[in-house]
């Protein structure tokens, strides 16, 4: 008996002895596990985040690939919620577009008499259209005939069709501009940084002949050289023609082109809105002082009698 009580004791004592290393060496293997695991997640982060910086980097890439250099907002005079066109500023655009664009760029969805009251007079737009001669007919005689323009009529077009305004740039097609400040992307001022944009390609950038650098254009290289230069046009109302100034104005008459809607528009939002506002002043009159003393009311109901 006495020696089944010794074994017991010694077996106690080793199995105690035992259990102390092999649950060190199992809390020291946890450790290792846990600063393994952070480590993996501390890299797992900074690789997400490399990746995103990467990624970034490649939209803004791409973005500039497509859109060229990101331009900056100019403050456009009419571009406020209640600002109209600057008309004498249409006035001279159309003169910089006929006299500088009009060779290469068309104007097909507009009108001589779109100008009239909005840049010229009647009589005044009406001796500009007798100017080109316009393809009419058939005659009574069954020919086509050539007469001088009328109100009615379009802007002439530059080439007789897109082969030949191609044959005639290289390759290279003008748009058509009677919507272009709708038609690219940031509208006015990409144009105005277009057309002021031009200059020397930098250090290691090479352009191939016939083309012209400018960063504002997709790719940077454009076929249509730099056209606004310092006196290219003299104003009637004796203004500078520098090259900002031929740009703006020049930008504003395709802004109007595209828009010309644009103060009716916004004439007729300002009526909309006062006599909205005087509808919501007449529904909190009667929501105050009509309906609150209905709804205000206390019923009692006298269910004895």
């Amino acid at each position: 008996m006495v020696g089944g009580l010794i074994h017991q004791v010694l077996r106690r004592k080793l199995q105690s002895h035992s259990a102390v290393p092999a649950l060190s060496w199992f809390t020291s293997r946890k450790v290792n596990e846990d600063a393994g695991t952070a480590g993996m997640r501390t890299v797992a982060l900074l690789g997400a985040g490399v990746s995103g910086l990467l990624g970034f980097a490649t939209i803004a890439s791409a973005d500039e690939a497509e859109h060229g250099l990101e331009v900056p907002n100019y403050p456009w005079p009419h571009s406020g919620i209640l600002s109209s066109y600057d008309h004498a500023s249409i006035r001279r655009g159309h003169q910089v577009y006929q006299q500088v664009c009009a060779s290469c760029h068309s104007m097909s969805l507009i009108s001589y008499r779109d100008l009239v009251g909005v840049a010229y007079t009647e009589e005044e737009t009406k001796a500009m259209a007798a100017e080109i001669e316009v393809v009419d007919g058939p005659n009574d005689e069954g020919e086509m005939f050539t007469r001088p323009g009328k109100l009615s009529d379009r802007f002439p077009q530059p080439y007789a069709n897109e082969q030949a305004a191609r044959f005639a740039n290289g390759g290279a097609y003008p748009p058509d501009l009677s919507l272009i400040t709708k038609a690219r992307h940031n509208g006015q001022n990409y144009v105005f940084a277009l057309l002021t944009g031009y200059r020397d390609p930098p250090a290691g950038v090479t352009i191939r002949d016939g083309l012209h650098y400018n960063p504002y254009f997709p790719g940077g290289a454009i076929a249509m050289p730099k056209m606004l230069i310092d006196g290219a046009v003299e104003y009637e109302d004796g203004i500078p023609a520098t090259e900002a100034q031929m740009g703006k104005d020049v930008v504003t008459f395709l802004s109007w082109a595209a828009e010309p809607e644009m103060e009716e528009r916004k004439l007729m939002g300002f009526k909309w809105i006062f006599v909205l506002s005087l509808a919501l002043l007449q529904a909190a009159y009667y929501r105050r002082l009509r309906w609150s003393v209905l709804k205000s009311r206390r019923l009692v109901v006298d269910v004895v009698n």
